[in-house]
């Protein structure tokens, strides 16, 4: 629904429809595209929330909510306005309304999800064909100007209370806050219950603040409550007589915009209101809150929403009616918003009372001081509801200030506002009354002074911005203020006291105000004020037109429709005396606003000529200054204030255009010939300066180059009074009196600006065209004079220093003509200008400089990164101009002209096109990638045809880019586009066939080609596809007939296969290198991945410095998992190839410059490190000795004592800490969906600290969440190899030392044999309990067989990872007799060492002994040990075996043996068991003479069995009890405790 359909054939009552069909053809425009009938603005919605959708369940899943309800809020607002627009009943203009709140509702949502910024033309999409390059440029320019100017933003606020605990009426006062107040103040009342005094008024509780910028809002901004009370001076005061009310500090709450606007709009935000405890602190109470010093206020609560709206306050009035019809008020900002629109009328005094100082005046404590605030006119009466506190509110005759008990020196800090009309400021003046409030019973308010401030001086300036420190004049009686008259004599502030006057400055009472005014008909300045009132004092006209230069430009812009007014006045009036001062100050006035300070203030000038300016006279006297100026240019020295002049020409024309038609308009369109008799002079002059060359100091080619950057703007202007064929008349001949001869000397900037007047508009070309004979010929003309001067300055312009951010101007609009240029070039004007270098230098320097200039337009620094369009244009007219340059480089660089540096450019600016992040449609929407594929095609498979194609035209030439090119093109086949890659890759074998036969081989190709690989792929290029692909290259080693003669494709064939098949493997493990290291924390993938690319550089490549480099990678991934064994395993690699010499090397990696020596110290003393924090300091032991020798070899004693306190140190640690002994178990990684180097593979994995099976089959299976975990032993069939999943075997495996000698050595500490059990291990078993043949169900052990797995690794464990690849199984079944031997023996052990670590003192507990007994005699009594007789003890057994006869004497040995060690062992057990455990043990020895009976054994303890107890730790665990054994049971899985 909503797709676009073309109808190619209709007949009467059926339609054939067909789907848009895109067709090639054979012109500028590579594809066809059907335009829908519909509205473009109904397509574009279609499409973008259609992109939208997908993109706002994403923020769903991201949990981002604020964007997600906002987005979905506005996505429901245009779909209804998209029915209102299909509907089609809106008038005209309401059509244009919706149209430009669906259009700004797009751009908000497009800006917000990071989409491309949209250029439009009345509310429609542009199409890059129909508009020329220069205006789109322009239309990205003035979207991302006006989208990064400071917009006006308002802030809907409404207020919520929560019950605040209060005897009082509440004022609350809501203020926004940066580091100072930048809002007027919102006053709410509150009754004592904290409730909103006017509940049913809601729109009480709301208000909106204006005007801010966005650019505020980047700021930290505060929304600040300040919540005064009414009542009592002190709150718990009881009730009395005194009815006197005070306003009284209450609370404080301050929130961040930021925080309400991130929170869900949805929902109230909660505030904390503190109140404070010291009044004193009140004035700053807001910035403690801020910055968290607010420990000691308490707290209480209120609720607050807010929203923020964009846009101008007419635009919302429209959008939000509800909300302005209920009358919600207006927050404004302290100050203008950052345009002031011509008519706009504001006349704001803002005054602060900032703080007081008072003397006791007689009385024992400090004054509780309020100050009652009035404003007064000239004649002395009070100015009714002219003193306002701050909306919400209307404005009262008077304030009164909150009070502060006892505070002689109180700090207020509250603002208010004195909306004074401007025609009753002059002569009133504000009056501060102090007033003295006792907390006695009558309560009352004793003035006790005053002080005043006049709002305007004597000369009709106002009150300087700033703080003023007031008199404080003595008085008591309230009859003396009746006579303002009286007191306006006196002094008001002590800055304006006279130097003789030290009494009344020494005096210690004054307050402090600020005060600030915002008017557009007000000023502080006194030489803008003269101007203004020129009338007033003509006399002082000529000064105050000279000085306006230096007013400063803030305050012109304030003023700027006065100003311009009153500029035009006197023009009108004595253009005789003044014309030419009037004329510079508009031209000051005019280039003021090319300040980007000032530039969104050009929209104001624009209104001011079309609906304001009234100078009906003033096109002569314009006409005429200007004229004047033209004249002089070419006899002045300086020239720097005629350029001026000539920038301004643009708006100069607009005023004269302006007030010509004003004056036909009053006068029917006399004095007409006199007009245009006056405009062809002007041009006679400005033709006859232009036709001017330099001569001697006078560089007047440069004010040339300044006028004609501006004339093109004049051509609008001049077609409002001139025909079309006039105007083309004036242009043709200005232009053509450019000096033909002096083009060479001609600036850049002069030569570009020159093309600027014929690459505008496609109004402007068409104008143009009349110009000159023919449109062609134009074109003809600018690529002969401009096009290498333009190329040589955007060159100039990209190598200057950029600022930060996107480069746009100057850069910006020389591209666009660029590129306006070259797109109105036709096969003819390729031809011609290819032709018209005189020698083959001039046609390479034009060759690099075009392409240099590609490269610098592809940047992505180049555009902003919406600005999506513009790129693609810029690309599609790249690469048709690179294919017909490329017509060039064959025919005049080739063969015995070749130059390497125009091809070697010309391939780099290929690579770097096809690699450019707005060409790689795979990461765009289906939509977005629809459309460019509909318009321009795949541009990069296009490039890479090209580049095929002139390769192949190279020939022997090749081995120039052999191997410069491997890199680069090995990155354009890492792009996934299927038709590019097969273009690319024969390249590579291409390359190789030259290589071999240049040098017999191609080794400098391989090694260019892994390394590359390795980079590019590090960096996340490639796919799983590309690897397939590439390997598809073997095939291709024959497949083109003409190879089929070429005698060394035989004898390379198969070492180029064997690369290819090297290259791929690398592949394999590079891509899961790649999305291993995706991953957020390291895991077993990540090290296993590192470690199979680490052992195939240096097994299959043979490559030392990338096998390092990994090497560095894995010992770092160790040490972020705290590894440090295999950590120094890792480093210890590295440590390998290094000599004890001193052999220099370079800075590498981390490493500096240094001898061999140095770093292998420097490795030696790191593994060591880390081998003591793994605790396997028997291998630390070994480098410590290693170093030791080296030291003693340079005689360094002090450092050979370091390392031998060290060994000595890691003896201690082995004898004095524990060590605990890891288990291993064993993974199988089945099936096709588990990374290469894990694919059906078998490994052994050495666990954690405490960890288990259960914990660490979790572990693998959060490391593998899409992972089957298989929950049997049994090897797995053909179909889980090949499946399309993953599955996990996980189980349990058994160490089998190989230091069997430390293990069996009798007096060994257990601490040294610990280490050696579960170091150094190569092999592992695992047992796997079935019976074969019939089972007996009355004695399972006669079938009972174990199927033996032994394992042995290709590196021992612990290394340099935790786990490691199965190298070999071996598979041997233990038959049941032997079972029960090992069973027996292993126990027999087991229970040695308890025994003798129980006798030597090595166990703290006996439990494990106690444990142990009891198992083994348990069983026995239950049948154990008498099953094993029943089983092979048996004459049939005998007879039917009769070579197990020794096995069998052996196991009646062990029964025999077995007994022998209980017996002892309860003896010890005796000895050391607590008396709370002698019922177990007596219990023990019965159960133990109970075995001995039923067994029939007579037990005698030999003196053999005594002797081998003090040895009998020496019966390691050197392996495993059984899954199966008698007093065991059956175990799925073989554990050790």
């Amino acid at each position: 629904i909503g797709d676009t359909v073309q109808i190619l054939e209709k007949w009467e009552g059926v339609s054939h429809i067909c789907f848009t069909v895109c067709r090639p053809h054979l012109t500028h425009r590579q594809f066809e595209m059907v335009v829908p009938t519909e509205d473009s603005v109904i397509t574009e919605m279609t499409s973008t929330l259609r992109d939208w959708g997908a993109m706002w369940k994403q923020l769903f899943v991201k949990n981002e909510g604020d964007l997600f309800h906002r987005l979905w809020h506005v996505m429901n607002e245009i779909l209804d306005l998209r029915r209102q627009v299909l509907v089609g009943h809106l008038t005209h203009d309401r059509m244009r309304d919706v149209k430009q709140h669906i259009t700004a509702r797009l751009d908000w949502g497009n800006e917000q999800l990071g989409l491309d910024l949209v250029p439009r033309r009345e509310f429609s999409m542009v199409d890059p064909d129909e508009i020329s390059i220069t205006e789109l440029y322009r239309l990205y320019f003035v979207l991302t100007d006006f989208k990064n100017a400071i917009a006006c933003e308002l802030i809907i606020f409404k207020l919520h209370l929560y019950r605040i605990n209060s005897l009082y009426k509440l004022k609350v006062f809501l203020s926004l806050s940066l580091s100072l107040f930048c809002s007027e103040r919102f006053f709410v009342k509150l009754s004592k219950n904290g409730l909103p005094k006017f509940p049913e008024k809601t729109e009480r509780q709301c208000t909106l603040f204006v005007d801010l910028g966005s650019g505020d809002l980047r700021k930290d901004v505060y929304i600040v409550v300040h919540i005064i009370r009414i009542g009592r001076m002190g709150a718990g005061e009881k009730k009395n007589t005194c009815n006197v009310q005070y306003r009284r500090p209450f609370g404080c709450a301050v929130v961040s915009i930021a925080d309400l606007l991130t929170a869900d709009s949805k929902d109230d935000h909660l505030l904390k209101v503190y109140a404070c405890n010291t009044e004193s602190d009140w004035s700053q109470i807001h910035d403690n809150i801020i910055k968290k010093v607010n420990s000691r206020y308490n707290l209480s609560g209120l609720a607050v929403a807010l929203q923020l709206l964009h846009g101008d306050i007419e635009q919302l009035r429209r959008e939000y009616m509800v909300l302005f019809t209920r009358g919600v008020s207006i927050t404004k900002k302290l100050g203008f918003s950052d345009v002031i629109m011509p008519g706009e009328m504001r006349n704001d005094l803002y005054i602060t009372l900032e703080k007081g100082e008072f003397e006791k005046g007689g009385k024992s404590v400090a004054r509780n001081v309020e100050v009652t605030v009035y404003a007064l006119d000239a004649d002395g009466q009070i100015l009714k509801g002219f003193v306002a506190v701050g909306s919400g509110e209307p404005g009262g005759d008077e304030y009164h200030t909150f009070v502060l008990y006892h505070n002689n020196s109180p700090r207020w800090a509250e603002l208010i506002k004195l909306p004074v009309p401007v025609d009753i400021f002059r002569g009133s003046h504000v009056r501060f009354e102090f007033r003295h409030c006792s907390t006695k019973d009558k309560g009352e308010k004793k003035l006790f002074g005053f002080s005043f401030v006049p709002l305007m001086q004597e000369d009709g300036r106002t009150l300087p911005d700033g703080t003023h420190e007031l008199i404080v004049h003595k008085c008591e009686e309230n009859a003396n203020l009746q006579d303002c008259a009286r007191y306006l004599k006196l002094p008001f502030s002590k800055s304006d006291l006279p130097g003789n006057s030290q009494t009344m400055k020494g005096t210690k009472e004054s307050l402090w105000i600020t005060s600030f005014l915002c008017s557009t008909k007000l000023t502080q300045n006194g030489d803008m004020l003269d101007l203004l009132k020129w009338r007033a004092h003509p006399e002082r006209i000529s000064d105050s037109l000279s000085k306006l230069k230096e007013i400063d430009g803030s305050e012109i812009v304030k003023f700027l429709q006065d100003t311009l007014d009153t500029l035009f006045g006197i023009l009108d009036e004595s253009s005789q005396r003044y014309a030419l001062k009037v004329f510079d100050c508009v031209v000051h006035i005019i280039n003021l606003l090319q300040d980007s300070k000032f530039q969104h203030f050009k929209p104001v000038m624009d209104t001011y000529i079309e609906s304001h300016f009234a100078g009906a006279l003033s096109y002569r006297d314009l006409i005429k200054v200007l004229k004047w100026y033209v004249d002089r240019i070419i006899e002045a020295d300086r020239q720097e204030h005629i350029q001026q002049v000539l920038k301004a020409t643009e708006y100069i024309f607009k005023y004269i255009i302006q007030s010509r038609r004003l004056f036909a308009l009053a006068t029917g369109g006399q004095n007409e010939e006199e007009f245009r008799c006056c405009m062809h002079e002007l041009f006679m002059s400005l033709r006859f300066f232009l036709s001017q060359e330099n001569k001697g100091s006078r560089p007047i080619t440069q004010t040339q180059a300044v006028f004609l950057q501006s004339f093109p703007a004049v051509y609008g202007e001049l077609l409002k009074l001139f025909t079309l064929r006039e105007v083309a008349t004036f242009i043709r001949e200005t232009l053509g009196s450019l000096p033909t001869a002096s083009q060479a000397d001609c600036p850049l900037e002069a030569a570009v600006c020159s093309m600027f007047a014929h690459m505008q508009e496609q109004r402007d070309l068409v104008m143009c065209a009349h110009i000159l004979t023919s449109a062609s010929e134009e074109v003809d003309l600018i690529v002969q004079s401009v096009l290498s001067v333009l190329l040589r300055t955007i060159l100039e312009i990209a190598n200057r220093p950029q600022p930060a951010g996107p480069t746009l101007r100057p850069q910006g609009e020389f591209v666009s003509c660029l590129l306006a240029l070259l797109r109105h070039m036709k096969d003819r004007h390729y031809q011609q200008l290819l032709q018209s270098f005189t020698s083959k230098d001039e046609l390479r320097d034009f060759l690099l400089h075009i392409f240099t200039v590609f490269r610098i337009l592809i940047r992505p620094e180049m555009f902003p990164k919406d600005w999506t369009v513009m790129r693609l244009v810029t690309n599609n007219i790249i690469i048709t101009t690179v294919l017909y340059l490329s017509d060039a480089l064959r025919k005049d660089f080739l063969n015995d002209k070749f130059d390497y540096k125009v091809w070697d450019s010309y391939f780099c600016l290929s690579v770097i096109f096809i690699n450019q992040p707005c060409l790689q449609l795979e990461t765009f929407s289906a939509s977005k990638r629809k459309k460019i594929l509909e318009k321009y095609g795949d541009m990069r498979v296009m490039m890479g045809c090209e580049i095929f194609s002139m390769w192949q035209n190279l020939g022997e030439h090749k081995l120039n880019f052999i191997p410069a090119m491997i890199g680069p093109f090995l990155e354009v086949t890492l792009v996934p586009q299927p038709d590019l890659r097969n273009v690319m890759i024969p390249i590579f074998h291409d390359m190789m066939d030259w290589e071999q036969r240049r040098s017999g081989n191609f080794k400098q190709v391989e090694a260019k080609l892994i390394d590359k690989l390795d980079s590019l792929m590090s960096e996340g290029k490639g796919d799983e596809t590309y690897r397939e692909l590439f390997n598809s290259i073997i095939p291709l080693f024959g497949p083109y007939p003409s190879l089929l003669k070429k005698i060394e494709r035989e004898t390379w064939r198969e070492s180029g296969i064997s690369l290819i098949a090297t290259v791929t493997r690398l592949m394999e493990r590079l891509l899961d290198y790649r999305d291993c290291m995706k991953l957020g924390e390291v895991d077993g993938k990540k090290i296993g991945c590192t470690v199979s690319l680490l052992n195939f550089y240096k097994t299959e490549l043979n490559k030392e410095e990338m096998y390092i480099r990994y090497i560095h990678k894995l010992y770092d991934l160790h040490l972020k998992a705290q590894n440090y064994t295999e950590a120094s395993y890792t480093l210890l690699l590295y440590d390998e190839l290094l000599e004890w010499s001193e052999r220099p090397l370079r800075e590498f990696l981390s490493y500096p410059m240094q001898s061999e020596w140095q770093r292998k110290e420097y490795l030696h003393l790191t593994i060591i490190q880390n081998f003591d924090r793994g605790k396997c300091w028997e291998n630390g032991i070994l480098l410590c000795r290693e170093l030791a020798d080296q030291y003693e070899s340079y005689y360094d004693y002090r450092n050979l004592s370091k390392m031998r306190m060290m060994e000595a140190s890691f003896y201690d640690k082995i004898m004095d800490q524990q060590r605990l002994e890891p288990e291993f178990f064993r993974v199988g990684f089945y099936g096709k969906k588990f990374p290469f180097f894990l694919r059906n593979k078998e490994f052994v994995c050495r666990g954690h600290d405490y960890e288990r099976l259960e914990a660490f089959q979790q572990r693998m299976l959060n490391e593998f969440p899409h992972a089957i975990a298989m929950q049997h032993a049994n090897q797995p069939d053909q179909t889980i190899y090949q499946a399309e999943a993953q599955y996990l075997q996980i189980y349990a495996v058994t160490p089998i030392p190989d230091s069997q000698d430390v293990l069996q050595r009798d007096g060994v500490p257990d601490n040294i044999k610990s280490f050696y059990k579960v170091n150094h291990i190569w092999r592992f078993r695992y047992d796997r309990p079935f019976h074969k043949g019939t089972k007996d169900k009355e004695n399972e052990f006669k079938s009972l067989w174990v199927e033996r797995t032994t394992l042995t690794l290709v590196q021992s464990l612990p290394g340099i990872s935790r786990w490691f690849e199965v190298e070999r199984k071996e598979l041997v079944e233990v038959s049941p007799l032997e079972n029960a031997i090992e069973v027996i023996e292993n126990k027999n052990m087991q229970l040695r060492t308890l025994i003798t670590q129980c006798q030597t003192g090595q166990m703290q507990n006996i439990n494990p002994l106690t444990m142990c007994l009891n198992g083994v005699i348990d069983a026995a009594v239950n049948g154990g040990l008498a099953r094993y007789q029943e089983a092979f003890f048996v004459k049939d057994y005998i007879m039917n075996h009769p070579e197990d006869g020794d096995k069998i004497g052996r196991l009646r040995e062990l029964m025999f043996e077995q007994a022998q060690i209980l017996e002892f062992g309860l003896t010890v057990h005796e000895k050391f068991v607590p008396q709370d455990m002698r019922p177990l043990h007596k219990k023990l020895v019965d159960q133990f003479h109970l075995m001995k009976s039923s067994l029939g054994i007579q037990v005698h303890v030999s003196s053999q069995i005594l002797s081998d107890f003090p040895s009998c730790s020496s019966f390691g665990r050197n392996s495993a009890p059984n899954i199966m054994s008698p007093e065991g049971g059956v175990r799925v899985v073989s554990r050790r405790r």
